[in-house]
């Protein structure tokens, strides 16, 4: 019994009888190989009734060297052989010894070699080298000095094999290890140690094997067959106190209950050990006494066993990462795109797959929490699995992305929005859920990873018209997509290749109409002298990120050639320049806003730092704390695109901002728009109530720069002042507008 040491296994005897014959082992196996029928005779009568090492003696009969090779070829299990020297030739025994060691393969049968003249022994060398064990005349081989003879013979045979059993069983034990590692789950474990387990000792995989849990630990009502083989197969996942056989039911309850091993005299039942708690037993019935050398096979097995036993559980929980994302109990991607390989496998052509992201989620984050943001991630995952049957297989991809594929028409755009008709309760407050759609039909493509990279063109697609949207793949959509990777390729090897360039705006002040700053743009020429409008390659470089490269050149290279214009006698100009919140985000950006000053000898009040409105949707308290420090070294903040992104009056009261940039789209609308009129004429007083000065953006006529002035806007840019210019053209340009 297990007396609470670090010892998994302790083997009891029910029944331990003195090792006797099994069916297979009822006799020793000797050939007496001679071409003499006396010599036959006298051996069989010298040995009549003799039992060695507790078996009876067998003995078959060769009378030549042929003879005796041909019936080792057919027959098993022989331990010794009598061997004549002389028989058809004079080296007749050699040869035979040669042919059963190198052609037959027989090294653990014991030959001893017998001769009728002393003159005729060989030599010492010719006995090692034929592997030849013992060698006797016949006159010597008296009953006496026969059995003794043979007894030595025998115990080293029975030696070797136990050995030759020893080896294969380990070799057994380890490849059952290395399959074990591969199971998937306890039960699959399970099923294979009974299979094991027969195989190491020689029996038929006839068992079953039952488990217990740390909830059910001593308690025999909750013992379960996880496994069971050959003619108790019918008992798998019954109860133990259901199996009919009461000896097998009361060896398992032992067993599980007392946490040790039990070897019978024609079964055996083993313990594996999980933990501390929990663990399974597996019982193996035998038509033969279990062997010493399976006894002590067994030990090992087990101990090896019960540390695969202990990995079960880890293993399972790594596949389970795999394939299934614990915050929300979903499968995860990978079980996803295995879903998808098996439903084209099965024809299912008719399938579409639908991405549903959440909009504004990263805001809801940063506003309410993370644990709220987990709690709605829960809440989604819940409802979209509550709301389809089996035919619709759920995922979550990653952040807030969710999948759907299943049939089309469980899978249509309106369908899927009305899900989310009603809000969310999360923490007894309704939080009503917007969402964006993209939609890919299997049937477009032979991969399921295409199937699932067009849903993404898709999703992003719709997110990028607003909060919502559904949009469906299309061939267009997916040209459309390929031109943006290609536009993203060229833009890269552009910027490598110092093809992007920057051209300055001139800035007016309204109630004098002086000049009184620069806006730096980004302008990008092919080689070919084809221009690429900032409004395609700009979002593409934001969204993939190459706009940090990007904007780490352009910023020290703006300020350079303000200080050029500084120097040129323009000391009263500053410098605007268009900062993204990926620039923001980037750690160290406030250094580099620092060194970029110090090596250009720029005053920081000479530079403006232009964002967006999309700051809003950041983490506002991190971009507050920025902004403030960038402000306390005399830079300038303006808001650009003022009206067009997320308009908060309570954000912008916050954010620490100098200018408010009024977007082109509403300064065009002035002479045809009375709406566009009180748009323009509401920001000009905005800004006056916020104390912020009112730049506008598009300019293209002197009425409008009047009506702007009138509303009370500062300043202004656009074409009816001058077009973006290079370097030697702006200050061209400037001597010509003093």
């Amino acid at each position: 019994m297990d007396d609470g040491s670090d010892d998994d296994l302790v083997f009891i005897e029910e029944e331990r009888h003195p090792q006797g014959p099994s069916a297979q082992d009822s006799s020793w196996r000797v050939l007496i190989v001679d071409d003499d029928r006396d010599v036959h005779e006298a051996t069989e009568f010298a040995l009549s009734g003799v039992e060695i090492l507790g078996r009876k003696l067998e003995l078959i009969h060769a009378f030549s060297g042929k003879e005796a090779i041909a019936l080792l070829e057919r027959e098993q299990d022989v331990a010794v052989v009598l061997l004549d020297v002389v028989m058809e030739s004079d080296d007749a025994g050699l040869k035979t010894v040669e042919a059963i060691r190198q052609e037959l393969m027989l090294l653990n049968i014991r030959i001893i070699l017998r001769t009728g003249q002393p003159g005729q022994a060989p030599e010492a060398d010719t006995i090692a080298r034929y592997d030849i064990n013992d060698y006797k005349t016949k006159s010597e081989l008296t009953h006496a000095r026969l059995f003794t003879t043979l007894t030595s013979a025998i115990r080293s045979y029975s030696q070797l094999k136990c050995l030759d059993a020893s080896r294969l069983g380990l070799e057994k034990i380890v490849s059952a290890s290395n399959q074990f590692i591969a199971e998937k789950g306890l039960n699959a474990f399970a099923d294979g140690v009974i299979t094991q387990l027969a195989s190491l000792i020689g029996i038929a995989p006839e068992g079953l094997v039952c488990a217990t849990s740390s909830e059910g630990a001593g308690d025999p009502e909750q013992y379960r067959v996880i496994a069971a083989a050959g003619r108790y197969q019918h008992l798998i996942q019954h109860r133990l106190e259901e199996i009919d056989n009461v000896h097998i039911a009361r060896s398992l309850n032992q067993v599980l209950r007392n946490h040790y091993s039990v070897v019978g005299s024609r079964d055996i039942t083993l313990f594996f050990r999980k933990n501390s708690t929990e663990g399974f037993a597996a019982y193996i019935e035998s038509a033969a006494p279990i062997r010493d050398v399976d006894q002590h096979l067994l030990e090992i097995f087990c101990t090896n066993i019960a540390l695969c036993a202990k990995n079960i559980d880890l293993v399972t929980e790594l596949r389970l990462d795999a394939l299934v994302d614990r915050q929300v109990g979903l499968p995860n991607r990978n079980a996803l795109i295995a879903e998808l390989d098996r439903r084209a496998h099965d024809g299912a052509t008719s399938n579409v797959v639908a991405l549903v992201d959440i909009d504004q989620f990263a805001a809801t984050n940063d506003m309410l929490g993370h644990a709220y943001g987990d709690a709605l991630l829960r809440a989604m995952a819940q409802r979209l699995r509550a709301l389809f049957d089996s035919s619709v297989f759920v995922a979550r991809l990653a952040g807030d992305a969710f999948a759907l594929t299943g049939p089309a028409h469980l899978l249509e755009a309106d369908s899927i929005q009305r899900l989310f008709a009603h809000p969310f309760l999360i923490d007894d407050i309704d939080h009503a859920v917007s969402v964006c759609l993209g939609i890919a039909a299997c049937a477009d493509s032979a991969d399921s990873q295409d199937t699932l990279n067009n849903a993404y063109v898709a999703l992003r697609r719709a997110k990028a018209l607003g909060i919502g949207q559904s949009i469906t793949f299309s061939p267009e959509i997916g040209e459309a997509a390929r031109q943006r990777t290609s536009l993203l390729r060229d833009l890269r090897q552009a910027f490598e290749q110092r093809e992007l360039s920057i051209v300055y705006q001139p800035q007016i002040d309204l109630q004098t109409g002086r000049i009184i700053g620069a806006e730096a743009l980004m302008r990008w020429q092919r080689r070919n002298g084809q221009f690429v409008p900032p409004e395609q390659f700009i979002p593409i470089a934001e969204q993939s990120g190459l706009i940090v490269s990007i904007g780490r050149w352009m910023l020290p290279e703006a300020l350079r050639t303000l200080k050029r214009f500084h120097q040129a006698g323009l000391d009263g100009l500053h410098m605007a320049v268009n900062v993204s919140s990926i620039q923001l985000r980037q750690p160290g950006f406030l250094d580099f806003v620092n060194a970029s000053l110090a090596e250009t000898d720029v005053a920081p009040n000479h530079l403006e730092l232009e964002i967006t409105e999309s700051i809003a949707l950041e983490s506002l308290e991190t971009m507050i704390a920025l902004l403030n420090q960038l402000r306390s070294r005399g830079i300038t903040i303006a808001i650009d695109d003022f009206g067009t992104g997320y308009s908060s009056l309570n954000y912008l009261e916050q954010l620490p901002i100098d200018h408010l940039k009024i977007d082109r789209s509403f300064v065009t609308s002035l002479a045809s728009s009375e709406r566009g009129s009180r748009i323009v004429r509401t920001i000009a007083l905005l800004g006056n109530e916020l104390d912020v000065r009112t730049v506008a953006e598009g300019v293209e006529n002197q009425s409008t720069g009047d009506r702007l002035r009138e509303f009370g806007c500062h300043a202004a840019q656009g074409y009816h002042y001058a077009h973006p210019m290079d370097e030697t053209s702006f200050l061209d340009w400037m001597k010509e507008h003093a």
